[in-house]
């Protein structure tokens, strides 16, 4: 879900899964998350899940929902001076308001108005516990945006170049609002866009994925799938099946 206009600067979107496991079952979700932080609202408890650059999963029994922030860089000095100390961990977040908040959102009947609520409750929440967007905030969300939406952003100097920065500049923005240099985001997005389109185009070639998008060939595809992802394409593609 969008988020609405009052921390447009501070989420990208809201997430909501719900789920309803039967009983002696597990639904194993995959995990391929965009290089940013999450803030995670649970029945039981608030998380915050740092930049990943590994895929991850989670088991899913019962019944149970979520409600997710994913965070904009510009969001980053409200709850960390350190962002590259968060890569790759997930830790429980004091936030006893928001929490409550959200838990009473969830609770209304009807799925729209539930979620609608749930967003309202979680934004009411940032805008008055998180700091502004400063300019250089919005030039770090200014740098997500083009490594997340610009497949021919390929190097720092690609991104320097269309930001009209030093190259040391967009540096210190990726390390200081993000915790991934320009370069790692660069990969993740990449990668991203791997894993979909190998799960979700069977008829395309992974030979032709791989050099669509920038890979040397289809040996450095598989290469970065299994070190950063810990699986071959062709095995995530027969897994979809």
């Amino acid at each position: 879900m969008a988020a609405p206009d009052s921390v447009a600067e501070l989420v990208r979107w809201f997430w909501i899964p719900e789920w309803d496991i039967a009983p002696g079952r597990t639904s194993r979700q995959h995990l391929v998350s965009f290089p940013a932080s999450n803030l995670v609202v649970q029945p039981d408890l608030v998380m915050l899940s740092g930049p990943q650059t590994r895929a991850s999963h989670r088991d899913l029994t019962g019944r149970g929902w979520a409600v997710g922030a994913l965070l904009r860089p510009a969001a980053t000095p409200s709850f960390t001076e350190a962002p590259a100390d968060l890569r790759d961990t997930v830790r429980p977040f004091d936030a006893p308001e928001l929490q409550e908040a959200v838990v009473a959102a969830m609770t209304v009947a009807d799925r729209d108005e539930r979620h609608a609520a749930a967003v309202d409750a979680f934004s009411t929440w940032l805008d008055k516990n998180f700091q502004p967007a400063t300019d250089q905030g919005r030039q770090a969300n200014d740098l997500a945006d083009l490594l997340d939406g610009d497949a021919t952003v390929r190097t720092l100097d690609d991104a320097a170049a269309r930001l009209h920065l030093a190259p040391r500049t967009v540096q210190r923005l990726a390390t200081r609002y993000v915790g991934l240099s320009p370069v790692e985001m660069i990969r993740r997005r990449r990668l991203q866009e791997a894993a979909q389109r190998v799960r979700t185009e069977p008829g395309v070639s992974l030979a032709g994925i791989a050099t669509e998008l920038g890979y040397a060939d289809h040996g450095h595809l598989t290469r970065e799938f299994r070190e950063r992802l810990g699986f071959t394409p062709s095995g995530y593609r027969a897994e979809a099946d």
